[in-house]
């Protein structure tokens, strides 16, 4: 018996490709190589993870801190009037909390009664401060004046009492200071917190830029460590 003719060139079953193939003898005996697909990327690692987060938030930190600085300086009178509301919401705030606390914890009766007390106060002061841009100016300043009367008493004192304290006399001169800076604040609170406006602009501009910097070599350092550590 004869096999069947194949497939001519006009006919629906017939592949040129075949052809060539046979006829081409470096396809002679071979197979088409397989298909591969290309290898997985390597998820980062927890610590790559943690660096790079690290100097993106110092870095939002930074500009933050400088743009508020820039603004401080370049409105010293409209950003006082906002620390001073602000102020204001945080004594309101403060307390509430405590009013909570006094009524709700399980403290003795004369704690109680002091975070009742300090809370009402913190009240009352707060909507002082909702009075007017002066009102809450000059509470801010008072605050900020005894605040640093009391930290310089007490800075001064464990310094002078504690002989083997790091930094003995550097920390009894800043004790010094900050109290004849409360005092300050205290005799004349609307300079001396116009003042403390300007000095509390450029502090926040250096330490924008420090921060700034900081993130960027944080970023270097970032960078060395492998992807996969």
């Amino acid at each position: 018996m004869t096999e069947p003719p194949s497939a001519g060139p006009q006919e629906p079953g017939y592949d040129d490709r075949r052809v060539h193939a046979a006829r081409d003898p470096r396809h002679a005996g071979t197979t088409p190589p397989p298909h591969r697909e290309p290898p997985e990327e390597p998820l980062e690692g927890p610590l790559r993870l943690i660096s790079r987060a690290a100097w993106q938030a110092v870095l939002a930190a930074g500009v933050a801190t400088l743009v508020l600085g820039i603004l401080v300086l370049l409105w010293p009178g409209p950003s006082l009037l906002a620390a001073g509301i602000l102020f204001g919401v945080y004594l309101l705030v403060s307390g509430v909390l405590q009013l909570v606390s006094a009524f709700g914890t399980h403290a003795t009766t004369s704690l109680r009664v002091l975070a009742f007390v300090s809370g009402a106060l913190s009240i009352l002061l707060g909507l002082f401060c909702f009075r007017g841009a002066l009102q809450s100016i000059l509470l801010l300043a008072l605050w900020i004046g005894i605040g640093w009367l009391i930290r310089g008493i007490t800075q001064t004192i464990a310094a002078v009492h504690h002989r083997d304290a790091p930094a003995r006399g550097w920390q009894i001169f800043l004790g010094i200071l900050t109290f004849a800076a409360g005092i300050v604040l205290i005799v004349s609170p609307l300079r001396s917190v116009a003042v403390l406006t300007l000095v509390a602009g450029w502090w926040l501009v250096v330490v924008g830029v420090i921060e700034i910097v900081t993130a960027f070599r944080v970023r270097g350092h970032a960078e060395r460590i492998p992807s996969t550590v």
